[in-house]
């Protein structure tokens, strides 16, 4: 964690002195400060302190993580991410209605129905894949 601290001291560093190049710019550029991008390069300052100083502080916690100890192998930080259906089709078709819905956000309203009906369909498919064909449980 001490690797990960140091890089968002750095980035909180980058931040804050792209937030005042930016200030002093646009204060030269256009006779007055523009506060939106002075604002947001500021709040991404203060989001990268708060992390490092949480990663800073939690760093020196008695329970670190395996890539945080020399005695650690590799097996330590290999943690069991759940089961996944190695050939199931349902996340494709997920995929597919999704963007059936996103496209009609562009193409037309009746589009984005047809596209939740699938999203419905799919979801349903995927949830009880194991209750019904071959892999019935």
């Amino acid at each position: 964690m001490r690797a990960s601290a140091l890089l968002f001291w750095g980035l909180a560093g980058f931040f804050l002195l792209e937030d005042i190049g930016y200030g002093l710019w646009t204060l030269h550029d256009q006779g007055r400060i523009e506060w939106t991008g002075t604002v947001a390069m500021g709040l991404c300052f203060i989001f990268g302190v708060l992390l490092a100083f949480y990663l800073t502080v939690s760093s020196s916690a008695p329970n670190r993580l395996p890539q945080d100890r020399a005695d650690a192998s590799i097996e330590d930080g290999d943690p069991e991410m759940g089961f996944f259906s190695p050939w199931s089709w349902w996340p494709f078709a997920l995929a597919t209605s999704c963007f059936v819905v996103f496209l009609g956000f562009a193409i037309g309203i009746w589009m984005v129905m047809i596209g939740g009906a699938l999203v419905a369909v799919a979801l349903v498919g995927w949830v009880y894949e194991y209750y019904r064909g071959f892999h019935a449980r």
